[in-house]
């Protein structure tokens, strides 16, 4: 019997493709291969060992500090055995996992059922009422997520980040003197050099990943209200604060010793609004290396065997931009709402966060893939020295801006002559195109002194762009 055989048929005739293993999004689908080292620290697998490693090691910590009356240190094997849940945490586990959830309602709390069931080969069965001892599920879940997002930001983000840089620095290298008309306001404006425009961005982009370098990842273990009520009923004689602010920092994380119910997500929301900013000035990259395709400063190597357009042959379309800048939109999208619904909860405790919390990694999902498919972008261009140049030699009217500024200097200087610099210049120039024949015979007879004549009739547009080579060795600092 078919597969076919086998499906459900929709209203409209067609058959079912439920169960065939297809995705819903294209994260999990399409792009999966751009996208899938996320799913081992924030996918909802990821979440949920990351719930067991918490509780595990607060189990742990309790006993190894001897924390409550009749608690003493575990043996080494237990430790080990109790670690172990956390490292062979595979998809049956997660499986698991779901079974105890459909009977509970509450994935927090089958966590701790699934950890219980573990207990008795250990020699532990006597201790199990003290896996998720004097926790609310929030304690458990804001130190799981604070844990998979740094996880995701250190293995995955900022090293796809750094090599996008040190891709963007690569090219800016290649192109560090290479002479290019700038356009300010889409005009012809003061020249620049390929190399340096590149580096601009990879300096912006650089400062961003420094914010995110220097992100705190915050994490609370104080129960229902943020106050320890009962943790100081059970066991008035610890020093609670000291015991919370040592588990959490020893896991890693920054402690926040003022909270609600809930971890209040400042943190998510400065590293959100990081990546965000990070990815905006990554938008910005896309759309004027597609402008400078467009004008014919890149051009795109073709890739073999690739068809650029379903009906013109010649095409080599700018795919890699367009598609880094949809998904740029969609994943600021994503972040922008996180850092401003997260930072928001009623009184002591509601439940937005724990929605939206959940989306975190479809945010970072597509600003992973726009940084790949940039990166892949980028290695495909091709400097079109020729097509640049020719474009300097159409506008030489560009070397107004150095023809004036070297008459006020030259005024400064005591030189007659050398009124209304940028008037002259302007009647010259403003709104047409003016040859070297031309420029070079107004400098001729202004009356400047020789070197000031000198320089400025050996100045081209191919020349005139001052220390634009040098200005790269800020970008990587």
């Amino acid at each position: 019997m078919s597969h076919r055989d086998n499906c459900t048929t929709l209203p409209n005739g067609r058959h079912s493709l439920t169960g065939a293993g297809l995705a819903l999004g294209a994260l999990d689908g399409r792009y999966k291969s751009a996208t899938e080292t996320l799913v081992d620290y924030l996918s909802e697998a990821a979440l949920n060992r990351d719930r067991v490693h918490v509780e595990v090691e607060w189990f742990t910590y309790l006993c190894d500090h001897s924390v409550l009356p009749g608690l003493s240190p575990l043996t080494d094997a237990q430790r080990d055995g109790l670690r172990a849940i956390v490292t062979e945490f595979t998809e049956e586990s997660a499986l698991e996992l779901a079974e105890i959830e459909a009977v509970t309602v509450h994935d927090v709390k089958a966590v701790e059922y699934f950890i219980g069931r573990r207990l008795d080969a250990l020699g532990l069965a006597h201790l199990t009422p003290l896996v998720h001892f004097g926790c609310t599920s929030e304690d458990i879940n804001n130190l799981s997520y604070a844990l998979g997002i740094k996880d995701a930001v250190t293995n995955v983000w900022l090293p796809a980040a750094r090599g996008l840089v040190d891709q963007i620095m690569k090219l800016a290298e290649e192109a560090r003197e290479v002479p290019m008309l700038s356009r300010t306001h889409g005009q012809p404006a003061t020249p620049s050099t390929l190399g340096k425009e590149l580096a601009v961005f990879a300096y912006r982009l650089n400062r961003q990943i420094k914010q995110v370098e220097n992100a705190e990842f915050l994490g609370k273990i104080n129960g229902a209200t943020g106050t320890y009520s009962a943790h100081t009923v059970a066991a008035p004689g610890a020093d609670w604060q000291r015991i919370s602010e040592d588990f959490v920092t020893g896991l890693g994380l920054d402690w926040n010793p003022l909270t609600t119910q809930i971890e209040n997500h400042d943190w998510q929301a400065e590293l959100y609004s990081s990546i965000a900013h990070f990815n905006q000035v990554l938008h910005n990259l896309c759309t004027d290396v597609w402008s400078y395709i467009s004008i014919g400063f890149f051009r795109q190597i073709p890739v073999a065997g690739a068809t650029g357009s379903s009906t013109m042959p010649h095409k080599v379309n700018p795919i890699r931009f367009e598609n880094a800048e949809a998904n740029l939109e969609i994943s600021n999208g994503l972040l922008n709402t996180l850092a401003s619904t997260l930072v928001q909860s009623r009184w002591q405790r509601d439940l937005t966060d724990s929605s939206s919390q959940r989306n975190i990694g479809v945010a970072f999902g597509h600003s992973v893939l726009a940084i790949s498919n940039v990166v892949k972008g980028l290695e495909r261009l091709d400097i079109a020295t020729d097509v640049i140049a020719a474009d300097l030699d159409e506008n030489w009217e560009v070397l107004a801006e150095a023809i004036q500024m070297v008459m006020r200097a030259e005024a400064i200087a005591g030189v007659e002559g050398m009124e209304n610099p940028y008037e002259r210049l302007k009647d010259l120039t403003r709104g047409q195109r003016v040859d070297a024949t031309r420029l070079k015979e107004f400098v001729a007879e202004l009356g400047l002194s020789d070197d000031a004549e000198k320089r400025l009739s050996e100045l081209t547009p191919h020349t005139y762009t001052g220390l634009a080579a040098q200005l790269l060795e800020h970008a990587n600092r």
